[in-house]
């Protein structure tokens, strides 16, 4: 088996889409169908099953994709030990959110900017489960997480930091200075970003368990947005303590005294028994080291 079709069989099996894995992979269509029929010549049995214009795994291409990607990441690996000491080099497809991406990962930017110029990172703005399922299919190589659980299924994931939230409003809200109970906030104007953001979906949660009628949000497209919307006296929005530390500290915003009654996570993750290359553990060690020294 060569390596080049099993890169090929992986992508193709990823993205169950002979039109879309020649588009990332950069070939002509008509060349990842005849490496895949290569393939499965070589090994004597059809690897997918072509149902119209859909494709799925057969029983043997489910057998063969394991050891495909352990071949593929052991070439990698390989490669990189053969280089020896040279510097840590290679891309590195990121799934963050806007929360991470504006407030705590420009330091990490940074540094790898100066430090490891041949490390290229490209960061992808996605939430929850895309970001999970953008894992499992090998879109990205590892992805950040805000989440209240710990497990995923298919992935493996680090804790980095409980990530305080914060009720916010405007200076002078009927709530502030009061010490609020879930009930007060149902029937409060509310503000939030989209619906699959996990602080928002979970607070929704919460509101509508001791509501009669479900609450409904204003929605911001941004976190941006949804700060100018608060400030401006639209309402209440729960939001990462990180990206509003500036709008408390000079006071466009208060903190209303609310505790959520769960805790999020933010958490590195990358697809179960993966084999991280070097330049995908370093940028774990040091967001690792990045998230603990932000507090």
């Amino acid at each position: 088996m060569e390596l080049r079709l099993l890169v090929t069989f992986e992508k193709v099996a990823t993205v169950l889409s002979f039109t879309r894995a020649a588009a990332e992979l950069k070939y002509a269509q008509s060349s990842v169908t005849s490496q895949i029929r290569a393939l499965e010549s070589s090994l004597g049995t059809e690897l997918f099953d072509r149902l119209g214009s859909h494709i799925r795994l057969t029983e043997a291409g489910e057998r063969l994709l394991p050891y495909a990607r352990q071949i593929i990441e052991l070439s990698e690996e390989a490669r990189a030990a053969v280089a020896g000491a040279r510097e840590p080099a290679g891309t590195l497809a990121v799934g963050t959110m806007e929360s991470l991406t504006s407030y705590r990962l420009p330091p990490l930017l940074e540094f790898f900017h100066h430090r490891y110029p041949g490390v290229r990172l490209s960061l992808r703005t996605t939430i929850g489960d895309e970001t999970r399922q953008a894992l499992r299919q090998g879109t990205y190589d590892v992805g950040f997480l805000m989440e209240e659980e710990t497990e995923h299924v298919g992935l493996e994931s680090e804790e980095l930091a409980v990530e305080p939230l914060a009720l916010v409003a405007a200076p002078g809200h009927p709530l502030s200075g009061k010490a609020v109970v879930t009930a007060d906030l149902t029937d409060q104007p509310l503000l939030a970003t989209e619906p699959g953001c996990a602080y928002r979906d979970l607070f929704e949660r919460e509101l509508n368990s001791l509501s009669p009628d479900p609450v409904s949000f204003m929605e911001f497209g941004t976190i941006e947005a949804t700060k100018r919307a608060a400030a401006a006296g639209l309402g209440m929005a729960l939001l990462p303590e990180v990206t509003v530390a500036a709008e408390l500290a000079e006071g466009s915003l208060l903190r209303l005294r609310w505790e959520p009654p769960f805790t999020l996570r933010t958490q590195l993750a990358w697809r179960a028994g993966k084999r991280l290359p070097a330049h995908a553990r370093l940028f774990l060690e040091q967001a690792r080291k990045l998230v603990a020294e932000q507090g």
